[in-house]
């Protein structure tokens, strides 16, 4: 078991070993939870930057996704299969 200190700000440092054992490194985020006998439960939390899309892009990964002439005939010659 380890100690972390909780600073006057509300900030709990969390000791670089168990941050180690987590494979957390720098800054991160943590999912915080108050569990039923009292305890506050940290779990690691990935946080992925959400990109939105202009209608622009998305024609453009619709023409990078669309098929050749000869893709479309061997496609035809499939299905006819």
């Amino acid at each position: 078991m380890e100690l972390a200190k909780l600073s006057r700000k509300g900030q709990v440092s969390i000791p670089r070993r168990l941050l180690r054992a987590l494979g957390m490194e720098g800054e991160g985020y943590f999912l915080v939870e108050l569990s039923p006998d009292g305890g506050i439960l940290l779990r690691p939390a990935g946080v992925y930057p959400i990109e939105m899309y202009s209608q622009e892009r998305i024609e453009a990964f619709l023409q990078e996704d669309a098929l050749t002439p000869e893709e479309n005939e061997k496609l035809r010659a499939l299905q006819g299969a």
